[in-house]
């Protein structure tokens, strides 16, 4: 079926079902209903419905919160408490629920499984279950029998949103892909979307699902090489940052994605390589590519660390070491596998005490990934004694600060710029010993 026809099934305004209200429900029941249909949102944290029940965005996504309260005010969006209330009458049900990492690697579908459950007896015949979280291959298939009714079908529609960046890229992204046994209603969620004028794939199940671990698990080994080559740039005299420059201008390779740093984190490159990995283990495949981007990027914070003890004079124990940024990248308040709190518990581990700041966490905050952190107001108050500051996560504003006061605070000013975000002969003029990721 051509991406044409498959535009073609729906027209106008229909009636959409989202269930889960994080980093991906959130946007797409959003830009959902900016295309004209009426989306209700199931959201099952009592404190996150009354949030987003009076327009308050519970996580940090740039212009979501004008979306949402735009969409609020026109009557296309609204907020429930359970998936089965927001399912009933509706033609399209997108499962939005997380998929955690289990400990052998794959994900844990226990979420998919309990919102499957709820909506299979409230669905109208011909209503379409969309999988929008990420899901291991043959999960399509999982839901289908879990719901049980041969009047329903299950469409695999993985998402490829940046966090920072989700409005954007749901609103120009670069492609939509949809998979089903039953094309006809993956051509019809497809033409849900086609206000947004993206390039529509229409394809079976399987390879919907592998599409995402595929597209994921390549940035991640595209991260893993540039930090590969950092070292190596380390290792030589080389600089990393003109190393870039060659390799990107070149359109095959391009510069997205090639940014040393602490290592890749978040909640989808760590869990999505991961299991990919099993998957393939799980059919007898080797994929030793992938376990090699897995490991190069498990050995990135130690090197990080290394860094941060060499530049204090090789022992951490008992030294104040202040860390900007805790969250995995710039833009988000998403510290889940954060690669800057990886950092953090081997400097721990290593007798360090650690002042924090980060704009997105509150001194005060309470939350286990914050334990035996000194978090900070302000990134002059982290620095303040501290013998070294780490920069873990890329925040533009720390481009701009005072660092003639930061060297003042500190006593004896040492950096290791692990985002290569600083200017390193600026800082070196003002006395600062200056460590980045593959430059000289």
């Amino acid at each position: 079926m051509s991406a044409r026809s498959a535009r073609n099934l729906v027209e106008g305004s229909r009636p959409v079902a989202v269930v889960g209200a994080g980093y991906v429900g959130l946007p797409t029941a959003c830009v959902l209903a900016h295309l004209g249909h009426r989306v209700v949102v199931a959201e099952s944290d009592e404190r996150r419905l009354q949030s987003l029940r009076r327009c308050v965005v519970p996580i940090l996504e740039k212009g979501l919160a004008d979306v949402m309260r735009a969409q609020v005010d026109a009557g296309r969006l609204r907020f429930v408490a359970t998936a089965e209330e927001a399912a009933q009458g509706a033609e399209f049900v997108f499962l939005c629920v997380p998929t955690p990492q289990s400990e052998n690697g794959s994900a844990d579908l226990t979420y998919v499984e309990r919102a499957a459950k709820e909506i299979s007896g409230v669905l109208q015949p011909g209503a379409v279950v969309v999988n929008k979280s990420t899901v291991p291959v043959g999960s399509a298939l999982f839901v289908e029998k879990i719901i049980g009714r041969p009047d329903i079908a299950v469409v695999s529609n993985p998402e490829f949103l940046r966090e920072g960046a989700a409005v954007q890229d749901s609103l120009r992204p670069e492609r939509l892909v949809v998979g089903a046994d039953d094309q006809s209603a993956a051509a019809a969620v497809g033409a849900l979307f086609s206000g947004l004028n993206a390039p529509l794939i229409v394809t079976d199940a399987v390879t919907a699902e592998l599409i995402k671990y595929a597209s994921n698990a390549f940035l991640a080994t595209k991260l893993s090489f540039v930090n590969a080559m950092a070292g190596l740039c380390e290792a030589v005299g080389a600089d990393v940052r003109d190393l870039i420059l060659g390799l990107g201008y070149d359109h095959r390779i391009g510069f997205e994605y090639l940014r040393p740093g602490p290592g890749w984190g978040g909640s989808c490159l760590p869990k999505d390589t991961r299991a990919l990995l099993h998957i393939a283990e799980g059919v007898g495949y080797d994929f030793p590519l992938l376990r090699g981007a897995i490991d190069v990027n498990s050995d990135q914070a130690v090197r990080v660390v290394d860094k941060i003890r060499d530049a204090v004079g090789g022992n951490l124990g008992g030294v104040m070491v202040a860390v900007w940024g805790l969250t995995f990248k710039s833009g988000t308040d998403d510290r889940r596998s954060s690669p800057a709190l990886g950092v953090v518990g081997e400097l721990r581990g290593q007798g360090a005490h650690v002042r924090a700041f980060d704009p997105t966490v509150q001194s005060g905050q309470e939350a286990l990934d914050l334990e035996g952190i000194t978090v900070c107001d302000d990134a002059y108050e982290a620095a303040s004694g501290a013998r070294v500051v780490a920069v873990l996560t890329e925040w533009d504003e720390f481009r701009w600060l005072d660092f003639s006061r930061v060297a003042q605070v500190m006593g004896t000013p040492s950096v290791v710029d692990a985002r290569n975000l600083l200017d390193p002969a600026g800082l070196r003029m003002l006395g600062f010993d200056y460590r980045g990721i593959g430059r000289r």
